[in-house]
């Protein structure tokens, strides 16, 4: 993905998952997820201005990109900022909307004007499937990660689904939709702006309802799945491979063994191609240091040790409404032009879905990251409204940017920096480099050093994950001043 970081009227280089786009004529090429875009609709009206780069894209994409970091290295450490195990929500949990949220304000920006639709389709369906591509050999199980210097994947086993895979569907939908489904009318007041978007907001709605018809009304059935000798702690016990069965017989459930996200998944996708280390293993009916991994507590129900994907099929279809939702945050950004009405309009429509959120919430729509409720996308949408005004106050309204420079270097490099630490192909390579043992590696001494100096395993981690961080961000600022952005 290529984007163009606007210096003269001339001078444009191309970054990294980003997007060329020329605000007077057309998109070179196309956007894609993570991108780096400008603001197409500056509060200034001359040229140079209204080219002038939106730091807090940067900024957001980057602090996500950190998150992500800071959750799944530490969150071992510190399960209260690790993923929820099912219900509720934690810091963890508000990563993957960030980053979809944060899409769909730049395919906005991307597509404020298209001189070729077609062009613009092809070119959207073909970074589509090099991004669902490279979240397939980032995620599928090719790279084994830390702790393990062995590479490879059965074709029988891989995962299909996954980050970057679901980014790329909400991509998909979106930009779809913002080329072919919004018509040329001026927007002049709140009533024009409703009707240029309201296929957009048509389409969004579909979705909802086409997810929440499926997750309430399918009937879930008993089902059965192969699962390897772990533990005999299970209340069934197994020896070697077994086929087990979990007794359901439901409809509208919203538990780990029998929602019809699963259902989907497993029919469509197939259990062996679904994530094998399901949040739902650290539950309590799953493991006895829960909210944490560990050992099964007795007589553990058989779906514990099921597969699920937490980036299923079904839930994508709610994940990419957060995209949507993203597009029309852009969209007041193309539409007004001063910066606190932008602001204003920005907290109404964020406040509203906070609000929104928790009314579901005492309906009885409850909060899961891995089922993607309607509740979550409302509370998370909101929250990355939220954050969105703070970066774009702090860092394009009063120029504060110094603090955030890191994050806005990473964000300016958010592919290089995602696949090499996020998915740990940096330490994984790195540590294949060792004294004698494969535990005496720099990754490890590294980690042994932060936690001797702080006399704690747990503050050791965490101080090395800081310290991770603050080096992928160095990097990134290396890579910004070398003019180098990775392109997919």
């Amino acid at each position: 993905m290529s984007s163009i970081i606007p210096v003269t009227e001339t001078d444009e280089r191309s970054p990294l998952l980003h997007t060329s786009l020329r605000y007077n004529s057309e998109i070179t090429p196309l956007t894609s997820p993570l991108p780096n875009d400008h603001d197409a609709a500056s509060s200034s009206t001359t040229p140079t201005n209204r080219k002038q780069r939106l730091v807090s894209l940067d900024v957001f994409r980057g602090l996500t990109v950190a998150l992500m970091i800071l959750v799944d290295d530490a969150g071992g450490a510190f399960p209260s900022i690790n993923h929820s195990p099912w219900f509720g929500v934690t810091l963890a949990d508000f990563a993957m909307p960030f980053f979809l949220f944060i899409v769909g304000v730049s395919v906005s920006l991307v597509f404020k004007k298209v001189s070729s639709k077609p062009a613009a389709t092809k070119k959207v369906v073909l970074r589509f499937i090099k991004l669902f591509l490279l979240g397939l050999i980032l995620q599928g199980g090719y790279f084994h990660g830390r702790d393990d210097l062995t590479y490879g994947v059965d074709i029988n086993k891989i995962r299909w689904m996954g980050v970057l895979q679901r980014i790329a569907i909400g991509y998909l939908l979106a930009s779809i939709t913002e080329i072919w489904c919004v018509n040329n009318n001026e927007v002049n007041s709140a009533m024009a702006f409703g009707k240029k978007y309201c296929i957009q907001w048509v389409v969004a709605f579909l979705l909802g309802i086409l997810y929440m018809a499926l997750l309430y009304g399918l009937y879930v059935p008993d089902w059965t799945f192969e699962v390897v000798n772990e533990t005999s702690l299970l209340s069934v016990p197994i020896y070697g491979t077994e086929t087990q069965t979990v007794h359901c017989g439901v409809r509208g459930s919203l538990e780990p063994p029998c929602n019809a996200v699963g259902l989907i998944d497993r029919f469509l996708l197939g259990e062996s191609h679904l994530y094998q280390r399901p949040v739902y293993k650290r539950t309590e009916e799953c493991s006895i240091n829960s909210p944490d991994y560990g050992p099964l507590p007795p007589n553990a129900p058989a779906w514990c040790l099921a597969p699920f994907d937490p980036e299923g099929l079904l839930s994508s279809l709610m994940a990419a409404i957060t995209c949507f939702m993203g597009l029309q945050y852009g969209h007041i950004m193309v539409h007004y032009k001063g910066h606190m009405q932008r602001i204003i309009i920005w907290l109404v429509c964020s406040s509203s879905l906070l609000v929104l959120g928790y009314v579901f919430i005492v309906i009885g729509v409850p909060l899961s990251k891995p089922l993607y409720t309607l509740s979550y996308m409302c509370i998370t949408t909101g929250a990355s409204g939220i954050l969105l005004i703070a970066m774009y106050y702090t860092a394009d309204v009063i120029n504060i940017r110094k603090p955030m420079v890191l994050f806005q270097w990473m964000g300016m490099n958010a592919l290089v920096v995602y696949a090499l630490a996020a998915c740990d192909i940096f330490p994984a390579a790195l540590q294949g480099f060792y004294w004698r043992s494969p535990e005496n590696n720099l990754v490890t001494a590294t980690e042994l050093l932060f936690e001797t100096v702080l006399h704690s395993e747990k503050w050791g981690k965490l101080g090395f994950v800081l310290f991770e961080i603050i080096f992928w961000g160095l990097v990134a600022g290396f890579l910004h001043i070398k003019g180098i952005y990775v392109k997919l």
